[in-house]
């Protein structure tokens, strides 16, 4: 059964974000880690690094594939989850709250609009299963 928390908003991407003021701790959804499999391995940009929405912050290589991960948002990666860099099974077994993998400080709130909630981002993973 996928999980789609209420307290995050999600990207098509499938990234998700939990939004404290202008701080927005990133990780991958439940989704994106049920289709990707185990995870072997993960890199990121450096952290004080400024990165735009769209762009990459980092990838994630898993037993089917490689897949970069797309910023959501703009803003300066200000932390990278150490713990999952020693331990990267932590995001398949946890991926909305141990397995976060970046913190990203943003300078545009407005962003934060074009991305959706829990439900919306249900029915778009549910059309996109369906395609």
């Amino acid at each position: 059964m996928k999980v789609f928390p209420e307290d995050i908003i999600y990207s098509c991407e499938h990234i998700w974000l939990r939004v404290d003021g202008y701080m927005a701790t990133i990780g991958i959804t439940d989704y994106a880690q049920e289709r990707l499999g185990d995870i072997l391995s993960v890199e990121f940009i450096e952290t004080d690094t400024y990165v735009e929405r769209d762009e990459t912050f980092g990838s994630l290589e898993s037993v089917k594939e490689v897949v970069d991960l797309i910023s959501p948002v703009s803003g300066t990666v200000v932390v990278i989850n150490e713990d999952i860099i020693e331990d990267v099974s932590i995001i398949n077994r946890d991926p909305y709250d141990t397995g976060w993998l970046v913190v990203i400080e943003m300078d545009n709130l407005e962003q934060l609009e074009d991305l959706l909630a829990a439900s919306n981002y249900h029915d778009f993973v549910t059309q996109e299963e369906s395609d």
